[in-house]
């Protein structure tokens, strides 16, 4: 049970790069989905010399979607 460090530590930095590759993708591609951050309840606001925006469906929706995906992948684990 007890592992060499190494062997942990090169698992963690290969979750870690799969991990940055797909968070990469997604910004790379994000801006080709016509409805990400534009859902009915993102908060824009303009003023004059200002603006303020706020997705929060958005994040909702993105919440929501990554707890789906870890849980997944936790029952899968079996850990």
């Amino acid at each position: 049970m007890n592992e060499p460090v190494w062997r942990s530590l090169g698992l963690m930095l290969l979750v870690l790069g799969v991990f940055l590759a797909v968070a990469g993708l997604l910004l790379v591609f994000a801006g080709k989905i016509p409805f990400l951050g534009k859902l009915p309840g993102d908060i824009h606001l303009r003023g004059k010399n200002w603006s303020f925006y706020f997705p929060i469906t958005t994040c909702i929706l993105l919440s929501l979607f990554l707890t789906l995906v870890f849980w997944l992948l936790r029952l899968l684990g079996g850990k």
